[in-house]
């Protein structure tokens, strides 16, 4: 009997050799064109999909440039990971050395920033260039534990002659990337990697496990920061009329007044400097700094509806954005991958759809009304003057854009999603 994909995983925790020869058939078959003796796993024939169409070769060793040291301790010090190192390193790297592995930490832009473990491996990855300050975005070195999971935002082990590049196929990779728990954004990827032949099919699930841990710690660590802005919060919002709020540096809300209904975040520009602002939804506003925030007064006024340009990027793989421009200047968000799902269904009809057709084409389940109404709401915390509900849709009078990537096969990879999956044209070809 044949074997399928998961059988191949299965046989490499008996027959670590035995994987590898069937996998590297595989990827010869595939990429020259022959008939191969099974299919690639999904996740793999999407990723060798995406290195043929950028044109990745896969029989050279292409390495970007390293970043300096002092780039690499700068991103270190500006990244939110930083923070649960301890908690990445007490879930894996006991178990790592021993078994021979490595954790690699990278960012979000897939630059490797920690690399700790086995030393004889630590060695071999100096080989192939997996070290500090190393580019490992899957379209510069191919499908990998680091740059994969970054494009299609869920854990991937990449067995052998999974990777791309030829030169990797010695190699066995399981990799998790690390969100933003606030928004859904992408802030890293945590990697172990080693020798095939010490790598066991259970191994994604551990450090798929490790990474929510280190999520959890972030969303504490979070919520902790707010509790102390709102205790400085308390006494400067009861001495104001009209409506007022403070926010962190991200604009995450601590504490409100005169505000209805409560804003979870408030959309800030990115170089925020105190004075008169105009600021999505509300309009014009008073920002001054407090504490490790900011205080944001609101003028009386109408709030800015309709009438607004408004761009939805999706050209990126690794990352999505809406851009508004309008009566209240012009700001940018960055979207989380549910959200770009929402938004894009909304633009491509403008007539609007109910919480069940949103349902039905986000999860294939028209009864998950629930979830859905909980995304809208968080969406419309951001662009709640820009959209209409009963059914959901985009304001007539907004102008809408969207920017697709050049091969519609690049639409969202990260998407599961039938309607967005049904858009992406999928050519079996190598």
């Amino acid at each position: 009997m044949p074997l399928s994909p998961a059988d191949v995983t299965q046989l490499a925790a008996v027959d670590a050799a035995g994987a590898a020869r069937v996998l590297s058939e595989v990827r010869s078959a595939r990429l020259s064109g022959r008939p191969a003796p099974l299919a690639p796993r999904p996740v793999i024939e999407q990723s060798w999909g995406r290195m043929l169409r950028s044109g990745v070769d896969p029989d050279h060793d292409f390495r970007a440039g390293l970043l300096s040291r002092e780039e690499v301790q700068r991103r270190r010090e500006a990244t939110a990971l930083r923070h649960v190192l301890p908690v990445l390193r007490e879930g894996l790297l006991s178990v790592a050395d021993v078994a021979h592995h490595i954790m690699v930490v990278a960012d979000e832009d897939a630059r490797v920033l920690w690399r700790e473990g086995d030393r004889p491996v630590l060695r071999k990855a100096d080989g192939i260039g997996f070290e500090p300050g190393a580019d490992w975005r899957e379209d510069v070195v191919g499908t990998n534990g680091v740059g994969t999971p970054a494009v299609v935002r869920r854990p991937v082990q990449v067995f052998a002659a999974e990777h791309f590049v030829r030169t990797h196929t010695t190699w066995t990779c399981a990799g998790a990337p690390i969100t933003d728990p606030r928004d859904g954004r992408l802030i890293g990827v945590v990697d172990v990697s080693g020798p095939l032949e010490t790598m066991h099919p259970a191994t994604l699930a551990w450090v798929d496990s490790v990474a929510k841990l280190a999520e959890a710690r972030l969303r504490e660590l979070h919520l902790t920061s707010l509790e102390r802005l709102r205790a400085v919060a308390a006494p400067v919002l009861a001495r104001l009329t009209g409506r007022a709020a403070v926010v962190d540096r991200d604009g995450w809300t601590a504490a409100v007044s005169g505000m209805m209904p409560y804003t979870n975040r408030i959309a800030l520009p990115k170089s925020l400097t105190a004075g008169p602002r105009r600021l999505p939804p509300f309009g014009q506003c008073t920002v001054e700094p407090l504490a490790d925030g900011w205080l944001v007064r609101v003028a009386e006024g109408p709030e800015p509806g309709g009438g607004a340009r408004i761009v939805l990027d999706l050209a990126h793989p690794h990352r999505r954005s809406v851009t508004v421009s309008g009566g209240a200047g012009s700001w940018t968000h960055e979207l989380s991958p549910r959200h770009a799902e929402l938004l894009y269904l909304l633009a491509v009809e403008r007539g609007g759809r109910s919480a069940a057709a949103l349902a039905g084409e986000l999860f294939g389940d028209p009864g998950r009304t629930v979830t859905v109404r909980a995304e809208m709401s968080r969406v419309r915390r951001y662009l709640g003057g820009f959209l209409e509900h009963r059914p959901y849709r985009f304001r007539e009078d907004a102008e809408i854009e969207v920017l697709l990537p050049e091969d519609p096969r690049d639409l969202l990879p990260h998407s599961t999603a039938p309607t967005v999956a049904g858009e992406r044209a999928f050519d079996d070809t190598p």
